[in-house]
């Protein structure tokens, strides 16, 4: 037998219009840009630059009457909701908040050849017939950005013959290969880090260690990327000199030989601070960054259709169906005009909240003075939702007068030291890194030792969130940072 029953259920869901708002929001100030641009593209009701002001609030009469065949009945559109100025949010970017930064920054893109056009086009000078040029370009065309040749001889060999009908013997392609490898910048093409430093150093003058320097590569890598120092000097019977004048040879080698092709057009990161901080007369100043606030208004020319369509006696029903299209996206702009606003509105708000809970820090410079800080705090002290905050640090930059910072660093965990009071990992991190680079580095300190260390100096942690720490700082362990 079937049971009914009533269930209640309370739930929240975001309007479209929130939903944009969000992403708005989240977008740091290219990207804002990018989607202003988009907007007024799609929306001719949507204007940029200074409204000239004129005033359009007339009375109107919304009780026609349908008065022949081709007349309708209009009473439904308010057209006075779209004529008055005072219904439309008057945006300005003059707000002392914000700062006078209106100027166009763009960067500059050259438009280069390839990295593998590049070798291909060194290889013009080369004598090869037309199975070699074959092998050669397919060579080059699978070589990576970085510079190497990933793949296995004989996995290059049967691909050949399946993809470009080419029947040839590994020896025939090692032949091309080493051709390959001749080629600017040195070490391209190589199939490992030992081939790619080796090719390199086979490049260069020969002296005494740059001789040695490429027998320890060819003889002894594991041991060399171990750091295995003592067993490098019995096994060649050097001295310790030696065995440093080779290992400065093989640093300055480039262990990526495709990154060093100035004419990669690989899209470069330019980063633009959505916010700047600066210290006056001891005080602090937050300002916006002039693109994020454009001066926007609702078309006047759709304004105009309506007051025309308001003035007309007689209202047909294709001058509805404008009137309508109208509407549309005149409410599709002064949503975007509010929406904008209130993003502009929260970005400042919580960066001015994070200025002020790390005002130590931005006054000062020492990452030591960073308190523990996390998004909750933040959002209860603006009441908004912790979302919001997140959308707000994690795509933003500040510049301040210590460099420009992703905001969401300044955001950390908190650990109790020895007299109990609450400190931020950042300042723990900023200490180790400080014990880690005054170590001695023929004898670097084990994680035990860093963690003794700072117990010492009243931070009690154990080892293996040393580890951690010291790994989130991109630092090897005392092994690898061992130096002749």
């Amino acid at each position: 037998m079937l049971k009914q029953f009533l269930q209640f259920k309370l739930s929240q869901k975001l309007s479209p219009q929130q939903i944009q708002l969000m992403k708005l929001i989240q977008l740091p100030t290219q990207a804002f840009e990018q989607r202003l641009k988009q907007e007024l593209e799609e929306n001719p009701a949507l204007e940029t630059g200074k409204e000239e002001s004129e005033n359009l609030n007339d009375e109107f009469e919304d009780d026609y009457q349908e008065d022949g065949t081709d007349e309708v009945n209009t009473e439904d559109i308010n057209i006075d909701d779209y004529l008055s100025d005072d219904e439309i949010p008057e945006y300005r970017t003059k707000a002392n908040n914000y700062s006078a930064d209106d100027e166009e920054k763009s960067v500059p893109y050259a438009a280069g050849i390839s990295f593998n056009q590049y070798l291909l086009s060194q290889l013009n000078t080369s004598y090869l017939n037309d199975e070699e040029w074959s092998i050669a370009e397919f060579l080059v065309g699978s070589v990576d950005e970085s510079g190497y040749i990933r793949r296995p001889i004989s996995d290059i060999l049967d691909d050949l013959a399946f993809t470009q009908n080419i029947y040839t013997e590994e020896k025939a392609i090692q032949k091309i290969l080493g051709l390959v490898q001749e080629l600017d910048p040195p070490g391209v093409a190589a199939r490992s880090l030992e081939e790619c430093l080796i090719i390199q150093l086979k490049r260069k003058e020969i002296t005494p260690s740059v001789e040695l320097a490429t027998t320890i590569l060819e003889k002894s890598f594991d041991q060399f990327t171990k750091k295995h120092y003592k067993k490098l000097i019995q096994k060649h019977s050097i001295s310790e000199d030696e065995l440093r004048d080779a290992i400065s040879e093989i640093e300055k080698l480039n262990p990526k030989p495709g990154g060093s092709y100035s004419g990669n057009n690989r899209m470069v990161e330019h980063v633009v601070p959505d916010f700047s901080i600066k210290i006056v007369e001891g005080d602090l100043e937050l300002t916006l960054n002039g693109r994020n606030a454009p001066e926007l208004h609702v078309s006047r020319e759709y304004n105009n259709m309506l007051k025309g369509y308001k003035d007309s006696k007689k209202k047909s029903k294709s001058q509805k169906d404008t009137v309508m299209f109208i509407k549309q996206k005149l409410d599709a702009a002064k949503w975007f005009i509010d929406a904008i606003r209130q993003r502009q509105q929260t970005l400042f708000i919580t960066m001015n909240s994070i200025m002020h809970y790390q005002k130590e820090y931005f006054l000062t410079g020492d990452e030591r003075n960073l308190r523990p800080m996390i998004l909750k705090d933040i959002a209860d002290e603006i009441k908004m939702d912790v979302s919001t905050v997140s959308r707000v640090a994690n795509s933003k930059y500040v510049d301040t007068p210590y460099g420009t910072k992703l905001i969401k660093e300044y955001f950390s965990e908190s650990m109790k030291n020895d007299q109990g009071e609450d400190v931020s990992t950042k300042e723990i991190k900023k200490i180790l890194e400080n014990v880690i680079k005054e170590e001695s580095k023929k004898k670097p300190m084990t994680d035990d030792k860093l963690a003794a260390i700072l117990k010492e100096k009243g931070y009690p942690i154990a080892r293996r969130t040393v580890a951690k720490y010291r790994e989130q700082l991109d630092i090897p362990v005392a092994r690898l940072r061992k130096q002749i």
